[in-house]
């Protein structure tokens, strides 16, 4: 099917590996010529499974279209850091030094563990960059599985870029600010597209989301849960919508409706982020892609949530359909295929975004295809020169006796420059030092926000509110009583204090001396954690009762998991990571509100990925 002058692009997600062949026409036209998909159970107990789920998925499509060759995949945005960094102004010369510096601040990890890219975003006349960085065995496990179903790897970019590079080939005259959603299995990717502006952020919420939901509330498997949703399933709307309805059927949408307002109550909040941390604009449209938004009603539903029009997003005007194609089938699965079409505009060079993950085993064959030409001619050089070696030996050796007397001279003249150039070396890591100071002031200065933004993200639900947030030191989780530790660095009178007047506490902790005659010293203790108050909700529609605290408690322990997160639920101990139980992180969870009252009280200890000095 796909021959040296075709494109095959292939999107991997958590629920569905699509695969497309793409020609370019005479006239520059991109011409889909071959189009399917292989469906993924997104069981959360299966993802051990789920590696060798998309190995087979690609294989049985690579046989069923006949693919041959390299190709270019996406991977989720869930898989990947990515992280928005603006620039100032530099020349174009100094521009890949200081933005390895910016990715060496902002990934959570050692450079050398991970494969990452940047492009430069341009607008209104700042210079912003996107950083993408995934770890390197994720990305090598996920290109092990490409291999094995016979195919190369031109190129790997990230769901979020393929989606904006078709959105802006099929609507190039939108100018006006839009945010599209992506509703994949484990995540939904937010993109905001303004102009030349871009920004996107993945919520904890996709189609795996409202299954789980589905198998809890009516207490069946998840393969069952997916089948109701998937033949059965919609979303109930406001005013009464559900009465028109069975009881089973209306039970069952009002279900998808509660889950899919977490992913409508982070959109505000992503939108807010969006507008104060880089200075977009609220979207006046709404366009909604992915294998998530199938749901009947999905449009109505987010009209009604987030009041801006909605539309599928169709990215099929940017390409030309060949006849060999399902239209019928294609007309309904559009909104699904944006990424696989901007990865289409890759190998056409029509892409605005190109973020282009590097495998390790692919960086290596591509540095030996640059270095086989010169392999070819030094062979020719070698063996030229053992034909002539005996007749030229002698000229040789006087020829360098020649240039080792020569370059001796100039290592001479070339010493006094060489002391200026070392001085310039120890100022300039003079200038390194200062700026590492200032950048790391930066990163104390967005870890609190970042962090309160993903604390809200994890306990956005409809039965818990938090009443109170306090920033605590000495947090000691392995303490004989570890939750009675922590103390608040806020003087309980704070809001008292006079205008200019000291509102934190002086916490210390003890340093016993290294020697018996060495003193024992108090210094300033450093937050270390988070203590959260609040309640929950008893009500007929949170079955979970006091449950629903340890599930937010648990979102946040899995993003910590996933790495990137301000909050960390392991420790070192005797050389080995010991996960917190509740017990280290729950100091009181009411079991049921005190009588005349609906909420019941909880308090949690959040301990912080990285200490805080107060001060």
């Amino acid at each position: 099917m796909a021959d040296q002058s075709s494109t095959i692009t292939l999107n991997i997600g958590t629920q569905r590996v699509a695969a497309a062949v793409f020609e370019t026409s005479k006239s520059g036209e991109l011409v889909l010529k071959a189009y399917d998909d292989e469906k993924i159970l997104a069981d959360p107990a299966t993802d051990a499974a789920r590696p060798a789920q998309i190995r087979a998925a690609i294989s049985e499509l690579v046989g069923r279209l006949g693919l041959k060759g390299k190709a270019r995949y996406a991977i989720s945005g869930q898989s990947v850091f990515i992280r928005f960094v603006k620039l100032p102004p530099l020349d174009d010369d100094n521009i890949e030094q200081l933005v390895t510096f910016e990715a060496q601040q902002h990934v959570p990890f050692p450079l050398e563990e991970v494969v990452w890219d940047y492009e430069i975003l341009e607008s209104g006349g700042e210079k912003e960059v996107v950083i993408v960085a995934i770890k390197g065995e994720a990305l090598e496990e996920i290109n092990e599985g490409v291999d094995d179903a016979g195919l190369g790897t031109a190129e790997v970019d990230v769901s979020p870029m393929a989606l904006y590079n078709a959105f802006r080939a099929a609507y190039p005259d939108i100018d006006e600010p839009v945010l599209l959603i992506d509703v994949g299995a484990k995540t939904s990717d937010l993109l905001y597209i303004e102009g030349n502006r871009f920004f996107t952020r993945s919520a904890n919420v996709g189609g795996a989301a409202v299954s789980t939901a589905i198998a809890k509330e009516f207490d069946v498997p998840f393969v069952e849960a997916e089948a109701h949703k998937t033949h059965g399933g919609l979303v109930a709307l406001g005013g009464g919508h559900t009465e028109q309805l069975d009881e089973a059927t209306a039970a069952l949408a009002m279900c998808i409706r509660n889950a899919m307002t977490r992913l409508a109550t982070e959109i505000p909040r992503t939108t807010n982020y969006y507008r104060s941390q880089h200075g977009g604009s609220a979207p006046k449209r709404v366009f909604l892609a992915g294998g998530g938004a199938n749901l009947p009603y999905a449009k109505e539903f987010f009209e009604e949530k987030l009041r801006l029009p909605v539309d599928y997003f169709n990215p099929l005007p940017a390409i030309t359909v060949g006849s060999e194609v399902d239209t019928e089938r294609l007309s309904k699965e559009a909104h699904t295929m944006g990424e696989l079409i901007g990865l289409g505009l890759r190998g056409s060079g029509r892409s605005r975004l190109n973020i282009d993950l590097v495998p390790a085993k692919v960086g290596e064959a591509r540095a030996a295809e640059k270095r086989k030409p010169l392999f070819i001619a030094a062979a020719a050089l070698l063996m030229l020169g053992a034909l002539v070696g005996g007749v030229f030996k002698w000229q040789a050796a006087n020829k360098a006796r020649e240039e080792a007397d020569k370059l001796a001279r100039i290592a001479d003249e070339l010493q006094q420059p060489a002391q200026a150039i070392d001085r310039q070396v120890k100022k300039q890591q003079k200038l390194e030092n200062v700026a590492s100071i200032y950048v790391g002031a930066e990163r104390s200065r967005t870890f609190w926000l970042d962090a309160f933004d993903e604390l809200s993200n994890a306990f956005a639900s409809e039965f818990v509110w938090i009443t109170d947030m306090d920033p605590v030191a000495a947090y000691q989780p392995f303490a004989e009583k570890p939750l009675e530790t922590p103390k608040s660095v806020v003087k309980k009178d704070f809001g008292r204090t006079a205008y200019g007047g000291e509102g934190l506490e002086n916490v210390t902790i003890t340093i016993k001396g290294t020697r018996p005659r060495d003193p024992d010293r108090k210094v300033a203790a450093s937050v270390n954690a988070l203590r959260l108050k609040g309640f929950w909700l008893n009500s007929k529609s949170n079955t979970k009762g006091q449950n629903v605290v340890y599930d937010l408690l648990a979102r946040l322990q899995e993003n910590a998991k996933e790495g990137g997160s301000h909050f960390k639920f392991s420790v070192k101990r005797d050389g080995k990571d010991v996960e917190l139980e509740n017990s280290q992180l729950v100091p009181k969870i009411d079991a049921a509100p005190k009588e005349g009252e609906y909420a019941a009280y909880f308090e949690l200890i959040l301990p912080l990925s990285r200490e805080v000095r107060p001060r």
